[in-house]
């Protein structure tokens, strides 16, 4: 559709395929052998009242999701297939947006980022993203809105249950001098969370000024976040759950016989980003698309720590005027990260009548400090200086890749896909380490990453084959963390899959079947780190394996179903438990090994079900939707005792639209979470040792917020 403005005409489809060219690495097709779904931006606009992403994405097949504060807002994370979110590829216009070294994203640092995203596509398996770490149970490929060429104004404001408040003004200047376009947004986010003291304060911004020429695009966009998030990381211990599901020890201390909350025991950190996308079409075959990143990330988070052993900060015990020797004492600490990751993502894409083909590179750069800080010592005497520095390291990490991936239709309904990349790594850590003390890791890898498949696509149906091959290097926490006899190293993944699907314009059905066949995964052991991160140790044989079964009917105009469920085994082949013998004074004596066998893969269920009744009626629609989640295990013993319960949550909402004559449209919705009040918990973790020859165990749980409630009004003009 041609527009035009004064003497000159702007060619919008022209404009959306060269928008397209931005993702053209990281995102799959009909032709594509991958399972796959997609949301919208109208459906992305339907559920955002507030919530972090993973909530939004919910609905998706495989997918779970967790919150520590409990009602999604703050931390919160999701897992598909089972993999956590640090073993799944995640992308903005194709830029990696997984940390170097941790591998996750951590959507506190992007709230309300679905208000600048025009579509996401979930890719499960190994999927097709050439960017970043490799996949290995999904990717989350993410294009931001393309800018209106009319010029807009947005208001939306939603008020909610737990003092949760969220406002997100949004404008465009259309097109300016028939070429450039300026978009922004601004989002404040408050909460006090469903857990005790689980408040989020959380801002973001983003801006972006485009650039189009009869085959040029030029944008510029920036993107970031402040905020400032109680700490909600250890859980309610299981003992308590009947009692207090709310409860949150973070913080907790004892002064003068009395239990006290250390009031600034929170989590606190900056990022933004910046990207330069340049899109070019050479020719009727032929375009090309280079980009530019930037990100820097700078923060901190600080908490209470009672009886602390002067020694574990490099401090010098001290005598007393009683004449005893001081060597514990409460103090405060903070633990900081400041870091930088930029890089050069290029790719030139052939489109011809029976073959497309798409080549690039990328190279990127991380580097990240590490230090603490200790604030305050109740022995004043201990603390040689304020701000004193304990501990300080240095990340580094080169990433670089080259792929190569085509399509080759051999006729109109049977194609050929495949896929060649080779990465290469370099990564080191320096300095003294809090947990690990003096550290010298130099690593490098190279890992080839090939991936085939046939697809046949009729009228009405779609099938395909696939096999891929992928390689995961180890993130920091499997060095630092790792205990002195472990040596963690890359894991490889080879995924098997087939699919089939019909549509028709009133009824869908599909079926994928996967298996997904891992050396050497890096698992989940069901231990924590000091801050709540999971931490990993290499498995040799162990393997995910199921089927994903989705189904979509519209009976009616006004009146649509949606639904999927996934049936699956995720199991480790000859599984040793390994625990610490201590005795009754906790002095360290052995370890003990326990032959288990087969058992089940912490944190992944067997059975994942979603539906989705839609209503729509004039100016009136409604959404109606439940999930269940099967039994999870928080360790890899198979042991009852160690996992949550099923769940069952259902979710209402209403809505309703004008459109006044003063502006484009007015709007109001009002969502009800956890419809019938379901007591769940949706993550936890556990530590267990034998100490005077019984088992000690400590452990975790997050319990989900019972019924609540989010209103919004949208603005449009």
């Amino acid at each position: 559709m041609p527009v035009r403005i004064d003497n000159d005409t702007l060619n919008v489809s022209k404009v959306v395929s060269l928008e397209e060219v931005m993702v053209t690495a990281t995102r799959a097709s009909r032709q594509t052998p991958v399972a796959y779904s997609e949301l919208s931006s109208q459906e992305l606009k339907r559920r955002n009242d507030g919530q972090s992403l993973p909530s939004l994405i919910l609905q998706s097949p495989s997918v779970i999701m967790t919150s520590d504060g409990g009602n999604g807002i703050g931390y919160s994370t999701f897992r598909i297939r089972g993999t956590d979110a640090n073993r799944i590829n995640i992308t903005v216009n194709g830029v990696p947006m997984n940390d170097a070294e941790s591998h996750t994203v951590f959507w506190v640092n992007m709230p309300d980022f679905a208000s600048s995203v025009k579509n996401i596509q979930i890719q499960r398996g190994a999927g097709t993203s050439t960017n970043g770490a490799a996949a290995f149970g999904a990717t989350v490929s993410m294009q931001t809105e393309n800018p209106p060429i009319e010029h807009y104004f947005d208001y939306s404001s939603s008020i909610g249950s737990f003092g949760t408040f969220r406002n997100t003004f949004q404008g465009g200047t259309g097109l300016l001098g028939n070429h450039l376009v300026i978009d922004a947004r601004y989002s404040n986010i408050r909460t006090d969370g469903y857990v005790d003291r689980a408040k989020a304060k959380m801002q973001s911004y983003f801006g972006s000024a485009t650039w189009y020429a009869e085959n040029t695009m030029l944008k510029f966009q920036t993107f970031g976040s402040a905020e400032k998030t109680y700490q909600a990381w250890d859980g309610v211990p299981k003992s308590m759950l009947k009692t207090n599901r709310t409860y949150n020890p973070c913080g907790e201390y004892e002064e003068d016989g009395k239990v006290k909350f250390y009031n600034n025991q929170t989590d606190n950190y900056w990022q933004q980003h910046y990207h330069l996308l340049a899109s070019e079409r050479l020719n009727e075959n032929w375009d090309m698309n280079l980009t530019l990143h930037y990100t820097h990330g700078e923060g901190y988070y600080e908490d209470y720590k009672s009886k602390q052993k002067f020694s574990k900060y490099n401090l010098s015990s001290y005598i007393s005027a009683d004449g005893e020797t001081v060597k514990k004492s409460d103090l405060v600490r903070r633990k900081w990260l400041d870091n930088d990751f930029y890089g050069a993502i290029y790719s030139a894409n052939y489109h011809a009548e029976r073959a497309q083909l798409t080549i690039g590179t990328a190279a990127n750069n991380y580097e990240g400090a590490h230090y603490g800080r200790v604030m305050w010592v109740k022995n004043a005497a201990a603390l040689p200086k304020p701000d004193y520095e304990y501990y300080r390291n240095k990340g580094k990490k080169f990433d670089y890749n080259g792929f190569a991936k085509m399509t080759y239709s051999f006729t109109p309904n049977l194609s050929l896909y495949a896929d060649m990349q080779y990465r290469g790594i370099h990564y080191t850590i320096k300095g003294l380490d809090d947990k690990a003390g003096d550290v010298d890791i130099s690593k490098d890898w190279h890992f080839f990453n090939p991936k085939a498949g046939l697809t046949f696509s009729g009228k009405n149906n779609t099938a395909f084959l696939s096999f891929s091959t992928a390689h995961r290097e180890p993130n920091r926490d499997n060095f630092t963390e790792a205990g002195a006899d472990e040596r963690p190293t890359y894991e490889t993944l080879y995924d098997y899959e087939a699919g089939y699907t019909f549509r028709s314009s009133v009824f869908s059905v599909g079926a994928t079947l996967y298996y997904m066949n891992y050396d050497n995964q890096l698992i989940l052991t069901g231990k924590i780190s000091e801050i709540g991160e999971a931490l990993t140790s290499n498995i040799k044989d162990s393997y995910r394996s199921g089927i994903e079964l989705t189904a979509s009917v519209k009976p009616l105009n006004w009146l649509s179903w949606n639904g999927n469920m996934t049936l699956s085994r995720n199991k480790i082949r000859h599984f040793t438990e390994n625990i610490e013998v201590y005795d009754a004074d906790w002095n360290y004596l052995n370890n003990q090994e326990n032959v288990l066998g087969t058992t089940n893969i912490a944190f992944s269920p067997e059975f994942i079900a979603n539906s989705l009744f839609t209503f729509n009626w004039k100016h009136l629609d409604a959404g109606f939707n439940s999930q269940y989640v099967g039994r999870q295990y928080i360790d890899n013993t198979s042991c009852r005792d160690r996992s949550l319960d099923p769940y069952f949550v259902t979710n209402l909402r209403f809505g309703c639209s004008f459109k006044p004559a003063f502006m484009k449209e007015l709007r109001f919705d009002l969502s009800i979470n956890n419809l019938f009040n379901e007591k769940y918990e949706t993550n936890a973790w556990v530590y267990c040792a034998m100490v005077a020859g019984s088992r000690y165990t400590e452990d975790g749980y997050f319990p989900q917020a019972g019924r609540n409630m989010m209103f919004r009004a949208v603005f449009n003009f």
